[in-house]
């Protein structure tokens, strides 16, 4: 097999599975290294040993190169491909292959770790019909947030990707759009309105009482740009940046305002975030929201974290056909603009 394509499909599941960024960087800078090489000077440099002594190129990652240049499937990656043919979720497994596509990903544009194409070549090798690159606004600068030039030039890129496309995917243009302390949407409108979808979510001052945290939400939820409401509570329960109790707010007046304002309550499939938890859920549910699984995923082997989004999605009850990732594509584009 194509030794740079072993080592991309050791990150991946090395992705899916959660394991450390150093580990996972390794396979991806090595893929990048032979990636500048024809397939004969990969094969010839692993065969004489030229390849070992290459600046990215470490012991295990020459291994698994030499061995799929001599035509056999690496042994890491088997080990690998075997692991990951057992789901991530104990359930979900009605509503798991209803899912056509995520709305809520990042890129190396904002904080994520691989390029847009690499993030579209696993959702469509995950079966997905359509994914949002959805990268961070300008406030959260410590996410690397994209300016109103740089998203711009990120809406290039996505043209791009879909004009190389055979049609049976498509990369969405979006972003996961800060909703600032007064609710307005941290993005200039006249960028918004080029977007595909607008994920806002809050990300700074999760400890604002009640009220305030309230009323900064229902601004967000009720700017006309607004299609998903992203990662209500905040909340953080396990994973490298520690633990995070929920914001407090009046999640029966936030939910009535998505089922009034028609915004799609997102069930965020992070394992560390499991966001909305169960009991806000099912007033989700009970307020008529339409819900939106979505990955949330920073690098392409995390798309495959929407199983937890389905297994907790179909534990609650909720209903397939109120789930916008449910949706064909076409379905979709008609629901998303008719918010503006």
């Amino acid at each position: 097999m194509d030794a740079a394509d072993a080592l991309n499909e050791i990150a991946f599941w090395l992705e899916r599975s959660a394991a450390p960024t150093f580990k996972v960087q390794a396979f991806r800078k090595a893929a990048g290294v032979i990636s500048a090489l024809t397939p004969h000077e990969v094969a010839e440099r692993a065969r004489d040993g030229r390849l070992k002594r290459t600046k990215g190129i470490g012991d295990t990652t020459f291994n698994v190169i030499r061995q799929a240049v001599d035509g056999d499937v690496p042994d890491y990656l088997e080990k690998l491909r075997q692991g990951g043919a057992k789901p991530l979720a104990a359930g979900g497994d009605g509503l798991r292959p209803l899912l056509r596509g995520d709305l809520h990903s990042h890129s190396d544009w904002s904080d994520g770790g691989s390029p847009p194409v690499l993030m579209a070549d696993a959702a469509r090798h995950l079966g997905r019909e359509y994914l949002a690159l959805t990268d961070h606004s300008p406030n959260l600068k410590i996410a690397n947030g994209l300016t109103a030039e740089r998203l711009s030039e990120q809406l290039d890129v996505v043209a791009g990707l879909n004009s190389d496309a055979d049609g049976s995917f498509r990369l969405l243009s979006g972003i996961e759009v800060d909703i600032l302390e007064n609710g307005e949407l941290d993005q200039t409108p006249e960028m918004l309105d080029r977007l595909d979808v607008v994920v806002a979510s809050v990300h700074s001052k999760l400890r604002s009482d009640r009220r305030t945290m309230t009323e900064r939400m229902l601004g967000g939820i009720r700017d006309p740009h607004t299609n998903v409401l992203g990662h209500c509570t905040g909340r953080l329960l396990q994973g490298s940046r520690g633990t995070r109790p929920e914001s407090e707010f009046d999640a029966e007046r936030v939910f009535a305002a998505c089922a009034e304002a028609n915004v799609a309550v997102e069930i965020n499939s992070r394992p560390e975030r499991q966001d909305p938890p169960d009991n806000l859920m099912q007033l989700a549910l009970e307020a008529g929201c339409l819900f939106s699984i979505d990955s949330d995923a920073h690098a392409p082997g995390q798309l495959d974290f929407l199983q937890y989004g389905a297994e907790r999605a179909e534990r609650n009850g909720v209903p397939a056909e109120r789930i916008i990732t449910t949706w064909p594509l076409d379905r979709l584009r008609e629901w998303l603009n008719s918010r503006t």
